[in-house]
C-alpha cells in the first residue's frame, strides 16, 4: 500500500476517533467499533470501557475540551523569504538530542488498547528515535520496555501513599538505566471520572478477572509492582507536600522532572526546590475540572523558571501547528498522550508510528511556513494571543 492510501485509511479511522474530536463512538457487541476500515489495514475493536478510560475527562470534562481549544487563542505570525530548504526540528534535553520535539507521555494500561501494549509503543519510539516516558502504571516493565525501546527512557513515578514502595520503584528504574524521574504530582486525592463511569455501563462483560477491587488489585495487575507487598498502598498521596519532593530528589541519582504544574508560583517553588524540569499538565483534562488549557498556563510558568530548567507541557496537541505554538511560548518540547494511544489501538507499532510521523512532518511544514530553521530561532515574536490584541 503506497504512503498516501495509508495516510488516507488512517485517517478515515482518526476521523471517528477522540484524536481529533471527542464524540460518542458507535457501539457494538458491547464496544465501541474503534475502527471499520477497508481490508488490508488492520481492525481493532475497543470495548466501551477501555475507549472512555481514556477518552474522557473529569466532571463535565470542560478541562478536556479546553485542552485542545485553547490553541486558537493563540495564532502564528510567518516570517516571508527566508532559505528554508533545510530545516533542524531537533531539540536537546539533558544534554540528549533528540530527533524531534515529540515525547510520548506516560499512559498507563496500554495493553487494553492493544495486546502489546508499552512495548510496541516503545519499538515505535525506537524506530522513530523519540523520547518515551513510561507510567507507574503500565502493562510492561520497564526493563522489558528499555530493551524493546533500544535505548533509556523515562520514568514516570506516582508517589504512592507508602515510602518504602515509592523507594523500590525509583530503585528499580533507576537500575534499568532511566536517567530521569517524572513525579506526576496533579492527583493527590483522586479524581471524579463521570463520562468514563457511563462508558463503562456499555460493557456488559464479567471484568472482576481483570479489575481485582482496590487499589492493591489494581497495583497487583502492573509489572512495576511484582514481589512489593501492596496491602493496603494506593497510588494516591493527600498528604503530599514540598518536602516529599526534596526526598526523592536527595534518594536518587536519576534527574527529577515534576509533572503537574500549572502555575507561575508553583514552577518558582520547583526551581527552589532543586528540580530539574516541569511538565505543565492537568493529566490531559483527567484531573481536576479547572478549565483551563496547559497552553494557556504554559507562558506564566516559563517566565516563573527565567530559563534556569526545561518546560514541557502535555494536552490537547494534534497538529503541527499546536507544537510550534508552544515552542514559540517557550517550551522545549511537547508530550502527546491520546493520540499515539489511539494510533495504538487501531495498528499496534505501526499505528503509533504514523501519529509520529504525521505529527512530525506536520511540525517540519509549520516551520519552513513560518520561516524558522531551528528550535532556537523559534520564539514568542511569531505569536499572537488574541486576548491581548
Amino acid at each position: 500500500m503506497d504512503r498516501t492510501a495509508y495516510r488516507r485509511r488512517f485517517l478515515k479511522f482518526l476521523a471517528t476517533s477522540p484524536l481529533l474530536a471527542f464524540g460518542a463512538p458507535a457501539w457494538r457487541d458491547g464496544g465501541a467499533a474503534a475502527s471499520d476500515v477497508e481490508s488490508g489495514v488492520p481492525k481493532r475493536v475497543l470495548i466501551a470501557s477501555h475507549f472512555g478510560y481514556m477518552a474522557t475527562g473529569v466532571d463535565d470534562d470542560a478541562t478536556l475540551r479546553a485542552n485542545r481549544e485553547g490553541f486558537s487563542r493563540f495564532q502564528i505570525r510567518p516570517r516571508r523569504l527566508v532559505d528554508v530548504s533545510r530545516v533542524d526540528t531537533s531539540t536537546q534535553l539533558f544534554g540528549v538530542t533528540w530527533r524531534t520535539p515529540i515525547i510520548l507521555a506516560p499512559v498507563g494500561s496500554q495493553k487494553a488498547f492493544h495486546p502489546e501494549g508499552e512495548i510496541a509503543v516503545a519499538r515505535a519510539a525506537g524506530a522513530r528515535n523519540h523520547l518515551q516516558i513510561l507510567s507507574t502504571a503500565a502493562t510492561a516493565s520497564v526493563e522489558d520496555v528499555a530493551a524493546a525501546r533500544g535505548g533509556p527512557i523515562w520514568y514516570q513515578l506516582y508517589p504512592t501513599d507508602s515510602w518504602r514502595v515509592t523507594q523500590a520503584l525509583m530503585r528499580r528504574a533507576e537500575a534499568a538505566g532511566c536517567p530521569v524521574v517524572v513525579l506526576t504530582v496533579d492527583l493527590p486525592a483522586g479524581r471524579n471520572t463521570e463520562t468514563q463511569a457511563r462508558f463503562a455501563k456499555e460493557d456488559t462483560r464479567q471484568c472482576s478477572s481483570c479489575h481485582l477491587p482496590g487499589w492493591s488489585g489494581f497495583l497487583r495487575r502492573k509489572p512495576m509492582f511484582d514481589g512489593l507487598d501492596v496491602t493496603g498502598v494506593s497510588l494516591l498521596s493527600p498528604a503530599l507536600t514540598w518536602e516529599f519532593v526534596r526526598r526523592v530528589k536527595e534518594s536518587t541519582k536519576m534527574r527529577l522532572v515534576v509533572k503537574g504544574i500549572e502555575t507561575r508560583e508553583d514552577a518558582a517553588l520547583c526551581v527552589s526546590h532543586g528540580v530539574d524540569g516541569i511538565v505543565v499538565s492537568n493529566h490531559g483534562g483527567r484531573a481536576e475540572e479547572s478549565g483551563r488549557a496547559t497552553i494557556e498556563c504554559l507562558p506564566e510558568v516559563v517566565d516563573a523558571v527565567q530559563g534556569k530548567v526545561p518546560v514541557l507541557v502535555d494536552g490537547g496537541f494534534r497538529r503541527g501547528s499546536d507544537i510550534f505554538k508552544a515552542l514559540a511560548l517557550g517550551a522545549k518540547a511537547i508530550c502527546i498522550g491520546r493520540p499515539y494511544t489511539w494510533g495504538l489501538a487501531a495498528f499496534g507499532q505501526a499505528g503509533v508510528e504514523k501519529v509520529l510521523d504525521l505529527l512530525t512532518r506536520e511540525f517540519e511544514l509549520m516551520m519552513k511556513h513560518v520561516g524558522a530553521t531551528s528550535l532556537a530561532k523559534v520564539n514568542r515574536s511569531f505569536i499572537v494571543d488574541s486576548r491581548t490584541q
